[in-house]
């Protein structure tokens, strides 16, 4: 039977598509994915995540327990920040990627993907290194993701104590929402400003959640704010690029060839894969992550990519963009073929589709540019 998270009655109340996912009951649907879709661009969407994995490693020697673990460099970071980061074998395949929420150096809290949790948590657990420990506290946790360009505003409307002032990628431990103590951060999975609501339900309880769901969408909906599913989630993470682990990334991709090499510090110590990411940017990648403008056919996950008659590729997530309104897709190419304007051909049912290499990501928020003093 597929677990359900706390919010499950308010998704029913709301009349909601559901499906299961990963072994979860989630909504896919309440309004239309292209409805919620442009609710998220505009103005806001409030989602449940709580199927998303939460570890914590803690103990005197977490921080270099972790640091060796993972791409980044958690020790460059203060605490109360956070960053994202590959977590490699040592092949130099990515086992997942994270979030990392540095409480303090004796004190990290990793979120991980739904579909890796046990995956991450074994792998953690067996490489992890001096006075440090990890537990699984996924099912301690549950998660709401508020983004949009009106998710602050929101955030302030519903009340929220203390005042949000938190920067991109930083996070506030203890923040009041409806009474709620909730632990909130900011990064984001959509390309739009962002904030992620933890809620303790093994001490706060299930009901916690409900009230923290309730009173931002009680703040929210005179502003716009709706309810949002899987599939926008989905369309909207596609726009902005972002990879998904078991579409753009896996054990057998590499951070370099996926274009998140930005997230690899090579200079802040030994790490898991360090060595076999180092030969490979010296050598240069003989494949990389480029996106494709498809005519009259909409990309799924699986197509062939053809050049010159010969597939090189196939595509890893495709759909048609609902801001940008083109057919449009994610692959991994050889290096040659992967420059702006080149042509290759999609299959579709032994159909071949015309498709160009475009630039991506396909979608980035334009930023307010700060007044001139």
């Amino acid at each position: 039977m597929a677990k359900r998270t706390p919010l499950f009655p308010c998704y029913q109340q709301a009349g909601a598509r559901i499906v299961e996912f990963h072994g979860w009951d989630l909504p896919v649907s309440f309004s239309g994915i292209l409805n919620e879709h442009r609710a998220v661009r505009e103005k806001a969407g409030l989602f449940d995540v709580s199927h998303m994995g939460e570890l914590l490693v803690t103990g005197p020697d977490a921080l270099e327990a972790v640091g060796k673990l993972i791409t980044n460099d958690v020790d460059g970071i203060v605490d109360g920040k956070a960053l994202y980061t590959p977590m490699c074998l040592p092949t130099g395949g990515i086992v997942d990627d994270m979030i990392v929420c540095r409480y303090s150096p004796e004190k990290l809290f990793l979120v991980v993907n739904a579909a890796n949790v046990e995956k991450d948590y074994r792998w953690v657990a067996d490489n992890i290194s001096g006075r440090s420990e990890v537990k699984n506290v996924s099912g301690d946790y549950a998660q709401l993701a508020l983004q949009g360009p009106l998710a602050k505003q929101i955030l302030v409307e519903a009340g929220i104590d203390p005042p949000i002032a938190l920067k991109f990628f930083q996070f506030e431990p203890r923040a009041d929402i409806g009474s709620v103590p909730c632990l909130v951060s900011r990064t984001g999975y959509t390309g739009e400003n962002g904030f992620e609501i933890y809620i303790d339900i093994a001490q706060h309880g299930e009901a916690a959640v409900r009230t923290v769901w309730t009173a931002i969408m009680e703040a929210g909906e005179p502003l716009g704010l709706v309810p949002v599913g899987l599939g926008a989630r989905d369309t909207l993470r596609f726009e902005a690029c972002l990879m998904l682990y078991g579409n753009e990334i896996d054990e057998t991709t590499s951070p370099l060839e996926a274009g998140i090499d930005w997230a690899i510090k090579f200079d802040h110590g030994d790490f898991i894969g360090k060595e076999p990411l180092l030969k490979q940017r010296e050598t240069g990648v003989t494949r990389k992550l480029a996106g494709l403008k498809v005519d009259r056919c909409v990309p799924r996950p699986g197509y062939p990519v053809a050049y010159d008659g010969h597939e090189v590729g196939r595509v890893t997530s495709g759909t048609f963009a609902p801001l940008l309104k083109q057919n449009l897709a994610l692959t991994y190419l050889p290096v040659e073929l992967a420059a702006e304007g080149t042509v290759l051909e999609v299959e579709r049912r032994g159909r071949q589709y015309r498709a160009e290499v475009v630039k991506i990501p396909f979608y980035k928020r334009k930023r307010k540019k700060k007044k001139k003093k």
